[in-house]
């Protein structure tokens, strides 16, 4: 079976996490995505956090399968011959450098549409126009000035990231996503175009249900939330703990084994149409008669107390035993699955979500595949490439002789 993005060449130059993770997404698509890196260094990742002394770490290798290195010094007057000679050769660019630093090394965006027009050209940035579009981002900004942080965490605590990459990992799916329409819509017009995406922007996405909420704050109390009726609610949405920020109340409860297991917890949610069910089963048949109790209008102000008792039945019972029992009743819950019992999972290991791969350095490591599934074009996780260990393949791919390969090696324009 073919790949489904199988003949278009992407020339990655980006570093760090956003960017590649839009590339890897689209390497596993079949793309061939050419990782352009710095002689001697290359991506930043290959030397943080490691966990074995001299190998790439995890941090590069799970953010860049399936794709082919070659190291180029752009600064060189040899390496801007070469780099000119790649954008001729590829379909789309992607980069992810601090704002004008492909303009500074003299390939603007017209530039780019000069040497070719079909050229797609993307870019994750920080911010999009406006006060602070010159303004350097990372993670954990993007996720505090695009509305995460300031409706994350305990009701009266400060703000909160979280754990999950929704600024850098997410940005770059939205990025993936505005490539392939590009490339769609090339396909009638016949040019490229630009693609960005903002890590503002995509945190914010993420976080349209608070946008929803903010405007319904000022004809009222937001009843779903547990500052509701006995707290206050001020000019802005505030945060909510573990409440499911939808029509459903739901918290996080202990299960059995909370004293000495971290993530012996799971989420429920007391969906209206299960309740009755529900109540039976933790020993609270009573409520269904009562009416301070049997309707979710009732049970609002008293959602603490609804909890501390299902509380109480979850506790005698593991994480797991829940489920069983919760999941024939359609009340809708979850474990607190630890990166480690992820890991382990059988199914997932099925499915391709979670995949070994062997590396010729650092041999055999854990990573998360491809979360989109194609029946015709299934996946296949490749492991990243060394540092330059595609670089002679691509230069004669795109014309150079052997000897204006060593010729530009020479000159440490590779």
């Amino acid at each position: 079976m073919t790949k489904a993005l199988e003949g278009v060449r992407i020339l990655d130059m980006t570093h760090v996490q956003s960017g590649p993770t839009c590339t890897q997404l689209l390497a596993w698509f079949g793309a061939d995505v050419i990782k352009v890196e710095r002689p001697g260094t290359g991506d930043a990742t290959r030397g943080q956090l490691r966990d074995i002394p001299d190998v790439d770490s995890l941090y590069f290798t799970m953010l860049n399968h399936n794709k082919r290195s070659v190291t180029l010094n752009t600064k060189a007057d040899t390496g801007k011959e070469i780099f000119t000679k790649l954008i001729e050769h590829c379909d789309v660019m992607v980069e992810n450098f601090a704002p004008g630093a492909l303009d500074r090394m003299g390939f603007t965006w017209e530039r780019i549409q000069e040497i070719n027009p079909r050229m797609v050209y993307a870019s994750v940035k920080g911010f999009g126009p406006g006060p602070y579009e010159d303004c350097k981002v990372y993670e954990n900004v993007a996720q505090c000035t695009g509305g995460s942080a300031s409706t994350t965490g305990e009701l009266d605590g400060f703000p909160m990231v979280t754990g999950a990459q929704i600024g850098d990992t997410g940005t770059g799916l939205n990025l993936a996503l505005g490539i392939v329409t590009a490339l769609f819509h090339r396909e009638r017009s016949g040019r490229g175009q630009r693609v960005t995406c903002a890590m503002q922007d995509g945190v914010l996405n993420l976080c349209r249900v608070k946008m929803r909420d903010q405007q319904r704050i000022a004809h009222g109390p937001l009843k779903e939330y547990p500052q509701y009726p006995n707290g206050e609610f001020g000019v802005a949405v505030p945060r909510a703990g573990n409440a499911s920020g939808g029509g459903q109340p739901g918290w996080i409860v202990k299960c059995k084994g909370w004293e000495s297991d971290p993530d012996a917890y799971i989420y429920v949610i007391t969906q209206a149409a299960a309740f009755p069910a529900f109540a039976k089963v933790i020993g609270h048949e009573d409520w269904l008669e009562d009416p301070e109790w049997s309707t979710p209008e009732a049970r609002l102000p008293k959602l603490e107390q609804v909890f501390d008792e299902i509380e109480k039945w979850t506790m005698t019972k593991t994480k797991f035993e829940v489920m069983e029992i919760l999941n024939p009743l359609n009340v809708p819950c979850g474990p607190i699955l630890s990166m480690k019992e992820l890991a382990e999972e059988p199914s997932l290991r099925a499915t391709g979500t979670v995949v070994e791969v062997d590396h010729p350095e650092r041999g055999k490591y854990l990573t998360v595949g491809n979360p989109i599934k194609l029946s015709d074009s299934p996946s296949e996780v490749k492991r990243s490439p060394l540092l330059g260990e595609h670089t002679d393949e691509i230069l004669s791919e795109i014309g150079l002789s052997a000897d204006e390969v060593a010729a530009a090696k020479a000159e440490g324009a590779v």
